[in-house]
């Protein structure tokens, strides 16, 4: 359950405060809602030309996963106990990731950001995330691990 003094939402400005990506490289636009288990965000600036991870004028579907490693470390600093130092972390695998659309700047209107977390311990985190369309076309999905405290 969310302690009361946690937001229910965020704007990108509360979202930048909280995970390590700042600028240009915070991905998220809003945190629409969230649980023990699971978030959901949204993001706007897929369609940007001055999108910080473009290659070759395009944002190519891979870049999902930077918007679900995101999520996830929004989802963290969330359910962390009140008071607790911000834990750090990273990726150690993605698993069956399927890229339904060859890029993300080609998708009208906001992307939808899912993650949920299937499993873990202080040490570490399963999640499964999703990336739909806006109209709820799913276009990107996948599984990740999450190592944390795995820097000094």
């Amino acid at each position: 359950m969310k302690p009361a003094t946690l937001p229910a939402t965020l704007d990108h400005a509360g979202i930048a405060a909280r995970i390590p990506h700042s600028g240009s490289m915070c991905l998220l636009d809003t945190l629409q809602s969230w649980s023990a288990d699971t978030i959901r965000c949204t993001a706007l600036g897929h369609r940007d030309a001055a999108h910080p991870l473009r290659s070759a004028g395009t944002l190519p579907a891979p870049v999902a996963i930077e918007y679900a490693a995101q999520a996830m470390a929004l989802h963290g600093t969330l359910c962390a106990e009140p008071g607790a130092a911000p834990r750090p972390g990273f990726l150690a695998s993605v698993r069956g990731v399927r890229l339904l659309v060859p890029r993300l700047d080609a998708v009208e209107g906001a992307l939808v950001v899912t993650a949920q977390r299937l499993a873990g311990d202080s040490g570490q985190a399963l999640y499964s995330f999703t990336l739909h369309d806006e109209r709820a076309t799913l276009l990107v999905d996948g599984r990740a691990t999450v190592i944390l405290n795995a820097l000094p």
